[in-house]
């Protein structure tokens, strides 16, 4: 059976990270969204164990002691992170599995696994990804402004990724990565 890949999948906040994943994920069937655990509260609609697993501040750092993450950060006052087992038993069931996570957890995972493929989705404009944040209408304005001054520092490691992404449009902008992913897929298999 061929291994799974490790596809590391970031970008700003508000960039349509969650939109476009949500589309490559009814595109194939092969492919899964590595659910991370947060120390972060629910949004409205949010259920525990579906788009995140919910833990208190207490049972995260019992995960990074006892080594249970491949890797984690601190965001905006927030743990996130991705637990280590299900993510290999996904790729060694051939699976095909996303990792959305923040540029602390991108370094961390290309450090650890430097075969994976890394992609980072950028914004058509900061005057957009403003316009995407405040639209949410989830988040105070200082809480906006913070997320729009570490976009503005996250967008500065964009070219330590294999590729980078426009959303410009969803359509698009999942079309690529799709065309990204299945490139690399046959390169692999020529090689194997």
């Amino acid at each position: 059976m061929t291994k799974g890949l490790l596809i590391v999948y970031a970008g700003a906040s508000g960039v349509g990270k969650g939109t476009i994943m949500k589309e490559l994920l009814k595109s194939d069937s092969n492919f899964r969204l590595s659910v991370s655990a947060t120390t972060r509260l629910p949004r409205p609609g949010e259920t525990d164990g579906v788009e995140y697993h919910f833990v208190t501040k207490a049972d995260f750092e019992e995960l990074i002691a006892n080594d249970g993450l491949f890797e984690y950060a601190s965001y905006c006052d927030n743990y996130y992170g991705t637990p280590k087992k299900a993510v290999f038993d996904m790729l060694e069931s051939g699976i095909d599995v996303f990792l959305e996570i923040e540029i602390k957890g991108f370094l961390q995972i290309k450090e650890k696994y430097p075969d994976c493929v890394t992609i980072f989705l950028l914004p058509p404009s900061m005057e957009e990804l403003e316009k995407r944040l405040t639209g949410r209408g989830t988040e105070a304005p200082e809480v906006i402004r913070k997320r729009l001054d570490t976009a503005q520092k996250e967008l500065t490691y964009a070219e330590q990724f294999d590729y980078t992404v426009i959303n410009d449009d969803v359509e698009r902008a999942k079309n690529e990565i799709l065309t990204i992913i299945s490139n690399i897929k046959k390169e692999r298999n020529k090689e194997n």
